[in-house]
Order: C-alpha cells, then structure tokens, then sequence
C-alpha cells in the first residue's frame, strides 16, 4: 500500500473523494461535488500486481477493464435516472504496460474497454471531467481521460501530456533532449509544457499555483471548483461530443490544417 500512497493519482484521489471502497491498481468512489455526487476514478501504483510490467501508475490489462467495470457502474447505476451523475478522471499515467504477455493477452482490448466506457458515458449524459494531476502519456491517457467532454490540468512540475517519454522521442528523432526541447518552442505537438498543449485547443482550463503533490486544503478546494464550473459547462452544451476542441481560438490557429483535413471529409462522405 505504501506505493499507492506515493502515487500523485492517489493523493487526490483522497483529497477530492475520500477513502476508496476499492483497491490499487484502480481507485474508484463516489462523493459530493457541489450540488452532485461523482465517480471519481484513478489508475495507482499496485506493487503488488501480477503482470510485472504493470506494477507503476500504468494502464495494463487488468487496469484497463478495470477502468471499463468502474465507468459502466456508474452508467448502469443512472441508467433509469433523469440525472447522470459527473466522473471525474484523475490523470496520473506513465504509460500503457507493454510486454509479451500483455500483447499476447491482448492490452490492445482492455484498454479499448477504457476508453468504449468513458465514451459511452459521454454520450449517455454523465459531464465526464478528466483532472490531469500527473503525466499523461500514450495510450494510458487515450485509455483513462482522453474521451472526456473537459479536460482540465494542474500547471505544475511534472504534468505533461504526450505520446513517448522526452527521453525515448529524442532517441527516435535522433535529437538530444535539449534539442528536442527548443523545437518544442516553435512546433507546438512536440512541446511537453501544459501551456502548449492547450494551444491545440484540446485543454479547457490550466490550474496555476497549485502544490501538484502536497495541496492545501485552498488549494483542493480551488480544484474542486472548476471541476463544478467544468461541470456546469458540459450540462449547458447540448453537444455530447468532442467537437468543441476545434472551436477555440488557438484551435482554429494551431490545427488549422487538421480542421481542413476534417472539412474535407467530412465533404467528400456526403456527397457519396
């Protein structure tokens, strides 16, 4: 357990719901938040886990259906309600848990569970509000937050959203990582800051002057409203979809490309 405790996913995970009636490696429970009760789900540490691999805050097979068993519960639970109640990701991953057993057994499967549960919330009604409190890489994050009408994130050390390590994208663009680092300046997907990944248009708020590992009492307390204004923000648009991150202002600018691309498609298909 104590590695759970280590874990930043955890730590706020208590912070914002409390004890969990679940156990690592995927921490799920529902509490109050503002007028609403929400499922709040994370993926920690579990030391103790049976596949080596996935023994950090990593999605592996069991955390994949695992993170599915968790959102459904929430679906199947509202299911006859006329109100569905927020979940609340908190992102804290390293990395999908690839090895031989993983592949064999079919991670590609599980974590396809992850990320069908937190759609079919989506598009069920649940305000699904992904809280990046850590890193948030590769398919771990398409698995766990990515599908979520809101994302929000700590601006602080240590949070980041990309697809490799900045270690492991230097080796395969063959640049060091300062190098790697200055191109992140001017070609904005490869920049591992919060602030560039917003200007994709793909990050609703960044949280500032906030103790990503050992908040105050303030500060959890700042998080928690702007998960309710997050909140109050999905209720009030009537598009369960994702459209919205093409939308914004740095959007139309830094994905311009990426929106033609789409229009065009978009074009051709009716017209067949």
């Amino acid at each position: 357990m104590s590695d759970t405790i280590e874990s930043r996913g955890a730590r706020w995970f208590r912070a914002l719901a409390g004890a969990s009636a679940s156990a690592a490696p995927v921490l799920s429970g529902d509490a109050t938040l503002g007028d609403d009760t929400a499922r709040f789900v994370a993926v920690v540490p579990d030391a103790g886990n049976r596949f080596p691999r996935a023994v950090d805050n990593v999605v592996g097979l069991e955390q994949g259906w695992l993170l599915g068993r968790a959102v459904r519960a929430a679906i199947d639970a509202d299911a006859a309600s006329g109100t569905r109640r927020p979940i609340v990701a908190i992102v804290d991953v390293k990395s999908q848990a690839y090895g031989y057993r993983e592949e064999m057994l079919g991670i590609h499967l599980a974590c396809a569970a992850g990320v069908d549960a937190y759609a079919s919330a989506r598009d069920a009604g649940h305000p699904v509000i992904a809280l990046i409190v850590g890193p948030a890489m590769s398919g771990a994050f398409l698995a766990h937050g990515y599908q979520a009408n809101r994302i929000v994130a700590l601006d602080a050390p240590g949070t980041m959203v990309h697809a490799m390590g900045k270690e492991a994208a230097a080796r395969v663009t063959r640049r060091t990582v300062e190098a790697l680092d200055e191109l992140g300046e001017t070609v904005v997907p490869m920049s591992y800051t919060m602030a560039s990944f917003a200007k994709l248009g793909l990050l609703d708020q960044l949280i500032g002057s906030v103790d990503a590992d050992a908040p105050d009492a303030a500060q959890v307390e700042r998080v928690r409203q702007v998960l309710i204004e997050q909140i109050r923000s999905t209720r009030a648009d009537s598009h369960r979809d994702l459209s919205h991150r093409l939308m914004s202002p740095a959007a139309q600018q830094n994905r311009a490309a990426s929106i033609e691309v789409r229009r065009r498609l978009a074009e051709q298909w009716d017209a067949v």
